[in-house]
C-alpha cells in the first residue's frame, strides 16, 4: 500500500479512481487463486469473501491517506463522512456470487460524487475495472474511456431491436406487483441476459453490448459508475417508479424510454 500511496501521492482524481479499481480487482483475483472461504449476508447467493473486505479496505486506507477530506462509502461497510462535499461510493467485487463460483464475470467499481451519493448532485468519476479481462472503463469530465481509448455514444435504437441485461432475484417472482412490472418492461426485447454483475453490465452497454439494463432496488455503489459511463456516451440512467419499487433503468434514450413506458403502463402502485 505503501507504494502505491506514494506513486498516487500527485495523481489527479481520475487517475486515481482507474488505479484504485485496477489494484483492487487484481487483488481480489489473486486472493481467489491462492483460495477463499465464502460467508453469506441475506441468501445463499448474497456472499461476501475476505477478497471483497481486503479490496475495499485498500481503496478506503488509500483514500484516507491521498484525499482525507472526502467521505467514503463502501459495500461492505467503509464508511466516513468528509468535510468536503465529495464521497467516494466503493464496490470492491460486484459479482461475488460469480466470483465465488469462478467466473470471471465480475468487476471492481467506484464512483465519485458530489453530495448525497443517495441523489448526488453531480457524479464526477466512474472507474470499473473487470480484472480477469484486464479491461478497465472510466468515465469523468463528460468523456468515457474502455482502457484508454474514448467510447462512441450510443447509436439510438428501440427495445425490439435490442438485448436487454436484467436481473430479478427469484425471491421477488412470488410479488405480483413486481413481477408483472418486470414482464411488462422486458416482453418486447430481442433477448434477456441475466449476468449478475451490474457494474459490468452497464460498463458493457456504454461500449455499445447489447443495449439496455433493467434492475430494481440497486445499491448506490451498484448503480453510480455505471450510471457514470452510459451518460458520457449519451445514454440516459434513471430511475422509474413501478410495481412499488424503484427500478434503475439504463441505455441510449429510445431504448430506456420503450423501457419506462412497459414499466409504468397501467401500473396500480402508481
Amino acid at each position: 500500500m505503501t507504494s502505491f500511496i506514494e506513486q498516487h501521492r500527485d495523481s489527479d482524481d481520475a487517475t486515481l479512481a482507474a488505479a484504485l479499481v485496477e489494484h483492487a480487482g487484481s487483488l481480489a483475483l489473486r486472493m481467489r487463486e491462492e483460495g477463499l472461504s465464502t460467508d453469506y449476508k441475506t441468501s445463499i447467493s448474497d456472499v461476501v469473501t475476505e477478497a471483497d473486505r481486503a479490496a475495499e479496505r485498500f481503496v478506503a486506507e488509500t483514500l484516507a491517506e491521498l484525499r482525507p477530506h472526502d467521505g467514503v462509502l463502501g459495500e461492505e461497510g467503509a464508511s466516513k463522512h468528509g468535510d468536503s462535499s465529495r464521497t467516494w461510493v466503493i464496490d470492491p467485487v460486484d459479482g461475488t456470487f460469480n466470483f465465488t463460483q469462478g467466473s470471471d464475470y465480475f468487476c471492481s467499481a467506484l464512483a465519485l460524487v458530489e453530495g448525497d451519493p443517495s441523489d448526488p448532485a453531480r457524479i464526477l468519476i466512474g472507474a470499473v475495472h473487470r480484472p480477469a479481462m484486464k479491461t478497465t472503463w472510466l468515465a469523468h469530465d463528460g468523456v468515457a474511456t474502455r482502457n484508454g481509448e474514448p467510447l462512441p455514444d450510443l447509436a439510438p435504437a428501440s427495445l425490439p431491436s435490442q438485448g436487454l441485461v436484467t436481473y430479478l432475484h427469484p425471491t421477488f417472482m412470488r410479488d405480483d406487483a413486481i413481477r408483472n412490472a418486470w414482464l411488462r418492461a422486458v416482453r418486447d426485447a430481442a433477448t434477456i441476459r441475466m449476468w449478475g454483475a451490474g457494474s459490468v453490465d452497464l460498463s458493457n452497454i456504454a461500449s455499445g453490448q447489447l443495449g439496455g439494463w433493467l434492475q430494481h432496488s440497486v445499491a448506490d455503489w451498484d448503480w453510480l459508475p455505471g450510471k457514470a459511463l452510459i451518460e458520457a456516451v449519451g445514454g440516459v440512467a434513471k430511475k422509474v417508479p413501478a410495481g412499488g419499487v424503484t427500478w434503475c433503468v439504463a441505455g441510449n434514450p429510445q431504448i430506456v424510454s420503450d423501457i419506462e413506458a412497459r414499466l409504468t403502463e397501467h401500473d396500480e402502485s402508481l
